[in-house]
């Protein structure tokens, strides 16, 4: 069940009281008359099935709650109650399965933000991946995916595409572009240091490395990959099912694509460089397009979110 929290001008709490009562998978409805201050007006509160959830906060919208009031809508670890279990029942279709788009739209813009936190974590598993490439060792290669923030403004970009959301679209793509070519940057220098150090050397770059020679040599399993990458995220990212993100981060090689360009480059190993940016483009092409797909079938076989009692 998901909490919904209303603040609506006394005038309009009546209106959407009635919404509320008339669709199915509500439960739990309170009314605080004249408790909400800023602004001013009423309190309404009541448990939505994530199946029903939709399906109102878009009525709510369209009534201009939004504007005039407030919506908020919040999961709840527990809810132990015979009329939530009947209005689960009561609603269409199944709740992993149900999408609730403004709150996808929110959760993608935010981390669709270009922030110093986002480069961090970009920059440095780009260094770790590099020394994964330079040592020929998977588990660092592995280590480096999971680190990766990169799959957020991918799904930005996703959701931007479905909804047609212009601003939405240009943020990720920002932060996608900044980010990868700030990381690669920061790379080279890294392995610049590496080499004064004496810890990379040419001979290991172009040494065989049969454990990570897929990052610089893409095929079309590259693509299937990143293709089957993108379903699972954006299902894991509609379904709630945060913890499956960690699978797809360490399913696609767009990092250590990134770390071996700067690698490459910085000896001067330009075949596997540009192998690298083919790679790489390749997975952030393949899970935007799937992604966008998954996002679209999802928004023509939902049932809707909404359906009126009796």
């Amino acid at each position: 069940m998901l909490h919904l929290r209303l603040i609506t001008p006394a005038d309009r709490t009546d209106e959407v009281v009635a919404l509320l009562e008339r669709t199915v998978g509500t439960a739990h409805l309170v009314v605080l008359a004249g408790a909400a201050r800023d602004p001013e007006g009423d309190l309404v509160l009541c448990d939505v099935a994530r199946e029903a959830a939709d399906g109102i906060v878009t009525e709510l919208r369209a009534q201009g709650i939004d504007r005039c009031g407030a919506i908020s809508l919040q999961d709840t670890a527990l809810t132990l109650s015979l009329r939530a279990e009947e209005a689960e029942r009561e609603a269409p279709g199944d709740s992993a399965d149900a999408v609730v788009w403004d709150e996808l739209v929110e959760a993608t813009h935010e981390e669709s933000t270009l922030s110093t936190t986002y480069l961090a974590f970009l920059a440095i598993a780009t260094m770790i991946a590099a020394c994964g490439v330079v040592l020929d060792n998977a588990v660092l290669i592995v280590g480096a995916m999971a680190v990766g923030p990169e799959f957020g403004p991918l799904a930005g970009l996703c959701t931007a595409i479905v909804r047609r959301a212009p601003a939405l679209a240009v943020r990720s793509l920002l932060t996608l572009v900044s980010g990868f070519a700030a990381a690669i940057a920061l790379t080279v220098a890294f392995s610049f240091l590496m080499d004064a150090l004496g810890l990379f050397s040419a001979a290991q770059v172009e040494a065989p490395r049969p454990n990570t020679r897929f990052i610089y040599d893409p095929d079309l399993y590259s693509l299937v990959v990143a293709l089957l990458a993108g379903v699972a995220g954006i299902l894991s990212l509609t379904s709630a099912k945060s913890g499956a993100l960690v699978g797809v981060a360490i399913s696609v090689t767009t990092v250590p694509a990134a770390a071996n360009t700067a690698v490459a480059f910085t000896f001067a190993d330009y075949a596997q460089a540009r192998g690298s940016a083919e790679q790489l483009l390749l997975n952030l092409l393949g899970i935007t397009v799937a992604g966008t797909a998954t996002l679209l079938v999802q928004r023509l076989v939902r049932r809707g979110g909404r359906r009126s009692r009796g």
